[in-house]
């Protein structure tokens, strides 16, 4: 693992005082930026193609309101990120959609190193995967892109995507038009790009070149009619066998890459499409760290449609949780507490 990204020294010399770092949201979102998590995103998934990382593993358990997601890597640290999805609680209690934690112990004696809020950094490294994506599949000029499910993960895809391809326009879609509207209001004033609401989702994903869906939906909302030569859609909701957000017929017609093909054919958009029988594993174009490796190619032409399905891995929890912590332990950020 490249120690530019991931400062081993840092958190050795914290594993040798016994002491565990808790870092809050603000204290991660003082440290980790959108270019730190894409750069740290493509070495990990690269590291992870190349045989260096073995696979992440994932753990999901339902309870009434939602679902809590267990993720588990091991890099140049060990982390595991606890994570509570419940839709229902911006609504009914005034709560963010997804709370969590992530623990980083020392991948040699296995000591615990940090403790951290994982929130922020589950949105960072989401819209920094669907950036690496972009970055291999999405057309060069890209500049059109739609925004499905106008949310936090919204609003940080736009912002990763923009270091990645020309945008330029930003229609911005959600099932509560009131939501779309005061998130095309906000994002057009932060980002000083055109980002403007839509309606229509039809005429929406038939101007774009990019289309990112980030939403709890159980069935699909986009099919074979949004097909169109040179799309590439990032669909990130589905981090459960009971979300769909793209129909099975639409990855039929398409290069689909997940992340991760077994933990993707469990709970992805590719798991519908599996059961459905449109397609088989071997159907697959390759994984992301596939085309990142060179292994399989990325976009060839204007003319392909590729779908990335992210289910979203502990790849990225382990990494960004990395960087993070290490910062923290340089500029002495967060709280220290003896376990031992």
């Amino acid at each position: 693992m490249a120690q530019t990204l991931l400062s081993v020294p840092a958190l050795g010399m914290q594993s040798r005082h016994s002491m565990t770092r808790i870092l809050t949201q603000s204290d991660v979102a003082a440290l980790l930026t959108i270019d730190d998590c894409i750069a740290a995103v493509e070495t990990v998934f690269r590291d992870y193609g190349e045989g260096r990382i073995a696979p992440p593993q994932s753990l999901g358990i339902h309870a009434p309101n939602g679902t809590f997601h267990v993720k588990a890597a091991a890099a140049d640290v060990f982390a595991a990120k606890i994570n509570a999805n419940f839709p229902g609680n911006p609504r009914s209690h005034g709560l963010p959609t997804i709370q969590g934690l992530i623990i980083v112990m020392n991948i040699e004696r296995g000591t615990p190193l940090g403790i951290l809020d994982s929130t922020l950094i589950t949105t960072l490294r989401t819209a920094a995967a669907s950036a690496v994506a972009a970055k291999h599949l999405a057309r060069a000029d890209a500049r059109t892109m739609t925004i499905i499910g106008c949310g936090i993960q919204g609003q940080a895809h736009i912002e990763a995507l923009l270091r990645v391809r020309p945008i330029a326009n930003v229609y911005a879609f959600d099932i509560d038009a009131a939501i779309s509207e005061r998130f095309a209001h906000d994002m057009q004033r932060s980002l000083g790009i055109d980002v403007a609401q839509k309606l229509s989702l039809d005429d929406a994903v038939a101007a774009s070149d990019i289309v990112v869906t980030c939403t709890p939906s159980r069935s699909p909302i986009l099919d074979s009619r949004h097909h169109h030569p040179g799309l590439f859609i990032a669909a990130v909701g589905a981090d459960n066998p009971e979300k769909s957000e793209l129909a099975p017929e639409l990855l039929a017609r398409s290069l689909v890459v997940p992340d991760i093909l077994d933990q993707a054919a469990k709970m992805g958009d590719l798991h519908h499409a599996l059961a459905a029988g449109v397609l088989t594993s071997d159907d697959i174009h390759g994984e992301l760290a596939d085309v990142i490796c060179a292994r399989v190619p990325g976009r060839r032409n204007d003319d392909e449609v590729f779908i990335f399905d992210s289910t979203g891995t502990a790849l990225q929890d382990v990494v960004a949780a990395s960087v993070a912590l290490s910062r923290a332990v340089e500029r002495g950020v967060g709280v220290e507490v003896g376990f031992n």
